[in-house]
């Protein structure tokens, strides 16, 4: 177990719960795809959240701020993710939410407000401009972590993640779903010259996000990426029954639950590029399970057997 602490602080993340789980898609090619399951560490700051948080919180607390705001959706893993970290921290956290507000807040919000998060609505319009937010919402004591952890701060976390996989230099791949771009460039950082990364994107047209990711990382890494914009199923939390559908068979063989958001789009894409041999024979490919369910709440239950 990591125990975060500064002073009196700490929170506790339970890293020996990850572990590696190989896959039996593939095997019938000698392909072996392991998946790294980070969505094990933590039951709210699951996967990638908590890597890309954790720099973020020991600067925040270094300099003396009592106060954490961040951005997101109405189902944003990171909101809800960022309101259990400040709980446990004893920080306030205030979190900007893109929309109008409804008389029902999804899962996902009333979780985090019960963490003792402050939510603020934005409409969608003035959610765009963030630096205006923020310059209309200073306070002294307010320490702000971008939507998702972007920044390196949050890519020198999620490089981090690699230490999770034993041997993780032995693989030829390491694939990983995109929202904000942090976690694929923490990657991309923390992985080897002979290893491509590729990043499964959940949004659709999001053509800014290469550039995004390449702000994060070292030039002589550039080449090794791969971003595929192919699996997004018409947009980010999109969910038609052909995704739905491959969740459920996923999870019936494999016995690894995903999300609408992120991993369900993710696993998909790893199964369609293996059947249409994009991966070669003798390939070890790591897959990075970056945690966080949230999303799935939105769907009419027992929509998913997990």
């Amino acid at each position: 177990m990591i125990i975060f602490k500064f002073n009196s602080i700490k929170v506790q993340i339970n890293t020996s719960l990850a572990r590696i789980q190989t896959l039996i898609l593939g095997m019938d090619r000698n392909i072996q795809i392991d998946v790294l399951r980070l969505d094990l560490i933590h039951p709210i700051i699951s996967g990638n959240k908590w890597y890309k948080l954790k720099y973020y919180l020991e600067d925040a607390l270094h300099r003396g701020f009592t106060e954490i705001a961040s951005f997101g959706g109405a189902y944003s893993n990171h909101i809800v993710a960022t309101a259990c970290a400040c709980s446990e921290s004893k920080l306030k956290s205030i979190g900007f939410i893109r929309g109008d507000q409804t008389t029902e807040l999804s899962h996902t919000l009333h979780t985090a407000s019960l963490l003792g998060m402050q939510l603020q609505f934005i409409t969608r319009e003035a959610y765009q401009n963030k630096k205006i937010i923020m310059e209309n919402n200073k306070h002294p004591n307010r320490y702000w972590i971008p939507e998702g952890g972007y920044g390196l701060l949050g890519a020198k976390g999620a490089a981090g993640m690699l230490d999770e996989a034993p041997s993780f230099e032995n693989y030829t791949h390491i694939v990983a779903a995109i929202g904000s771009g942090t976690m694929i460039a923490g990657l991309l950082n923390g992985s080897l010259q002979h290893q491509t990364i590729i990043g499964i994107s959940s949004l659709k047209n999001n053509s800014s996000l290469e550039k995004e990711v390449f702000a994060l990382t070292e030039i002589k890494n550039h080449h090794r990426l791969v971003m595929n914009h192919h699996y997004h199923f018409g947009g980010f939390a999109k969910h038609p029954s052909e995704l739905l559908d491959f969740m459920n068979e996923f999870w019936e063989s494999e016995s690894i639950p995903t999300d609408i958001v992120y991993t369900g789009k993710l696993f998909f894409a790893i199964n369609d590029l293996l059947h249409k041999n994009y991966f070669k024979e003798g390939d070890k490919i790591l897959v990075v399970h970056s945690g966080g369910l949230q999303g799935n709440l939105s769907l009419p239950e027992k929509s998913l057997p997990f």
